[in-house]
């Protein structure tokens, strides 16, 4: 049975696959959430053939991770980013994952126009894209990560328009307060029946500070966050991201971050 808490490949922004793996587990970790994000963090390919994804696979073997979620935002406000969802939705089915991570509008959902636009294209698009989803047992975690999807709170009204059970909330409360300008200790309780992903990430400054250290050294009380988690039954994966100050530190920081990391929030989510 995979462990509950995972650790994201994103956390690995500007290095290889193989470097973050061997990172991840040996920082204690035994899940993964592979990103595949064009872009930004490609870990894998959305077109991956064959050969990539035995590589992959063997990659896992040899690290002893579990994958137990796809970061795979795509822009599904355009029949293009639908596409390419459809693509990473490939990968989940290929890799046996049942949970796949997304924003509204692509990488930075804040950027995809009016929040009225973001909504009627999103919602021409998602509840089609749910459905092919559903087939293959696999959930659709939208990420709080800015434009419709600023606060849990927002989230959560989308997601009751959608109207899928596999439709459910990636709470991620960094992103809360960079993108919302939100305390996430009073948006998470509004919302936490709808959360089925989380993504552990620590906070220094407010809105609009890119500052994602260690988790553990920043200023979110994650003790707190788990009791609101632990209180609604949340069982979900809780995957950790450090995404530092903007800047891409020298692999043996992002190795001792992660442990770090690791050590912190094991204390809320026991094996």
């Amino acid at each position: 049975m995979a462990d509950r808490l995972a650790a994201s490949t994103n956390s690995y922004h500007g290095y290889s696959l193989e470097e973050a793996l061997a990172g991840i587990s040996a920082a204690g970790f035994r899940s993964v959430e592979l990103a595949s994000v064009p872009g930004w963090t490609e870990h894998v390919t959305r077109d991956a053939d064959a050969a990539e994804l035995d590589h992959l696979r063997a990659l896992l073997k040899q690290h002893a991770l579990t994958p137990v979620s796809l970061s795979g935002h795509s822009d599904l406000v355009t029949d293009e980013g639908m596409d390419q969802f459809r693509k990473a939705l490939r990968l989940c089915r290929e890799l046996g994952i049942t949970m796949i991570t997304t924003s509204t509008g692509g990488h930075d959902a804040s950027s995809a126009g009016s929040l009225d636009h973001q909504r009627e294209e999103f919602l021409k698009r998602i509840g089609v894209l749910a459905d092919e989803a559903a087939q293959d047992g696999i959930t659709i975690c939208l990420e709080t990560h800015g434009g419709l999807l600023a606060t849990g709170v927002m989230s959560k009204a989308l997601i009751q328009r959608i109207g899928r059970g596999n439709v459910g909330i990636n709470y991620d409360a960094g992103n809360v307060i960079f993108y919302g300008d939100t305390d996430p200790l009073g948006d998470l309780p509004g919302a936490v029946d709808t959360v089925a992903h989380v993504h552990v990430k620590d906070k220094v400054g407010g809105a609009g500070v890119w500052n994602f250290p260690e988790v553990g050294t920043g200023e979110i009380d994650y003790a707190a966050i788990f009791r609101t988690l632990d209180a609604a039954g949340f069982d979900g994966p809780c995957s950790i991201e450090v995404e530092f100050d903007g800047t891409i530190p020298p692999l043996a920081d992002v190795d001792r971050a992660m442990a770090g990391s690791y050590r912190h929030v094991r204390q809320f989510v026991p094996e």
